[in-house]
């Protein structure tokens, strides 16, 4: 390993550094936001959203989006009014990079880490925690979550508590993409690891516990990396596309992801009672997230729906104009007697962060919001410009274009007391290409193309990220 010494980087032609992806370093608290609009009354807890931000300019290499640091950035909403609050998730590596005040650990590319004499024994020659992809909370805990680790623990302040194994029943951690059954309330995991068993799943009670341990999932003998999941009422459902881990490759300056499409992409079906898992195979593909998935049944081999969005590759760290991705709206239907799978391009809108109202999560749904473009050419690599509407029933699609705003994921947050996804609001972070201005936005479920009906003021721009959640204050 290379632990002094950093490669050449310049961390100014990284794409994911500048503009709205570019990282910011105050943490700052502000109570009565700027509001254009009205703020409706119904909507009172708390909108937070996780994302890579470099506490310090990054070494040897940087790798969007799985590097950087987690920062929080949190709304709080009652009684139509606002405040704001955005904290760093507090990791070791981020600590003693504070003490020094420069970044001592390199991207995950670079192989890059420090010694004793910087950090200690304890941290020398390890990886850093990477809690910044997504945040979720689940049994009385708030979770900021790494793509496939320990997660890490914070307050209702956003204070970080530090790194959570479950009472030491998770110590590998799990996914950044759990999947909570509204029905049962449980949690449902996977994680995958660079050593045997490369791929375990677990289940998480409602009140916290863990009711399944890590079970590994026979038939995956190579790490590969798996990036979020479905859930169905008999299955937990993971999509494993030809992304191998190559650490060999990495030592050497190369690349940590070796994209192998001859391999195919592999679909497994893992029942929830603890049956064998069943499989289904096809040409190669990539995915990064799910929209949902459901049982198309009630037998024992009932076909299983899966919808996701699709790419036709590996896309991490921006895209090689040489080789240009496509990708849509993806519809699957498995047959886990036959081990077969169909698909069917639902949408051929170039989409991302797909969302539902997390109460269909394994149950037949009916819209799907989902981050997109609208043709314009300043837009950088996973960055989009306007908000897209599915409806599974029609077909039809509904569109906001943001103008000059470029946005993130949108969250559902429903409308007290009704039980439909066509009363509520989609919520998500927003910032201005023009002046680095950002906004808070909340779009009415009736009507989404007519564009936000509150916009608060972020006094500090908010970057492009990741993952959020809407946590209603209980009644």
């Amino acid at each position: 390993m290379n632990t002094h010494t950093p490669p050449r980087f310049d961390p100014t032609r990284v794409p994911h550094l500048l503009g709205s992806f570019a990282p910011v370093t105050e943490e700052v608290d502000a109570v009565d936001l700027e509001v254009t609009g009205e703020i409706p009354a119904s909507l009172d807890g708390l909108y937070l959203r996780n994302g890579p931000n470099p506490r310090f300019t990054p070494i040897g290499s940087y790798l969007y989006p799985i590097d950087g640091d987690g920062m929080l950035h949190g709304v709080w909403l009652s009684q139509g009014r606002a405040r704001y609050r955005n904290r760093f998730v507090r990791t070791p590596a981020l600590e003693a990079e504070e003490r020094v005040g420069h970044a001592l650990w390199g991207g995950l590319e670079s192989m890059v880490f420090p010694g004793a004499d910087q950090v200690g024994p304890e941290l020398a020659g390890t990886f850093r925690d990477l809690p910044d992809i997504n945040v979720v909370r689940h049994g009385g805990r708030l979770l900021a979550l790494a793509e496939s680790a320990c997660p890490f623990r914070v307050d209702g302040g956003l204070g970080t508590l530090g790194r959570e194994d479950f009472g030491g029943a998770l110590p590998a951690g799990i996914t950044a993409h759990p999947k909570v059954d509204p029905v049962t309330g449980e949690m449902v995991v996977f994680c995958y690891g660079l050593e045997p068993p490369y791929l375990t799943w677990s289940v998480i009670a409602r009140d916290g516990t863990v009711s399944r341990g890590p079970t590994p999932v026979e038939g995956v003998d190579e790490p590969m990396m798996i990036h979020d999941m479905a859930l169905t009422g008999r299955y937990a459902v993971l999509v494993l596309a030809p992304a191998f881990f190559d650490l060999e490759a990495a030592m050497a300056g190369g690349a940590l992801l070796s994209w192998r499409p001859e391999r195919g992409t592999r679909v497994v079906l893992i029942p929830r009672d603890g049956g064998p898992p069943r499989w289904a195979d096809d040409e190669a593909f990539w995915l990064w997230h799910t929209v949902n998935a459901y049982d198309d049944g009630t037998g024992p081999d009932a076909p299983v729906v899966l919808d996701y969005v699709q790419w036709s590759r590996l896309t991490v760290g921006g895209e090689d104009p040489s080789e240009p991705v496509t990708g849509g709206l993806v519809r699957a239907r498995l047959d886990p007697a036959a081990g077969s799978m169909s698909r069917t391009l639902l949408d051929d809108a170039r989409v991302e962060f797909p969302r539902i109202d997390d109460r269909r999560i394994g149950r037949r749904h009916r819209h799907a919001a989902l981050a997109t473009e609208t043709g314009r050419t300043d837009l950088l690599a996973g960055e989009y410009d306007a908000v897209r509407w599915f409806d599974t029933e029609t077909g039809a699609a509904q569109v906001w274009d943001a103008g000059d705003l470029s946005v993130g994921e949108p969250v559902f947050a429903p409308e007290p007391g009704l039980d439909s996804d066509a009363h509520g609001y989609w919520m998500t972070f927003a910032t201005d290409r023009t002046d680095g201005s950002s906004w808070f936005l909340v779009i009415p479920a009736e009507d989404p193309a007519s564009g936000p009906v509150a916009r608060a003021r972020i006094p500090v721009r908010v970057p492009l990220g990741l993952h959020g959640c809407w946590l209603p204050t209980a009644p």
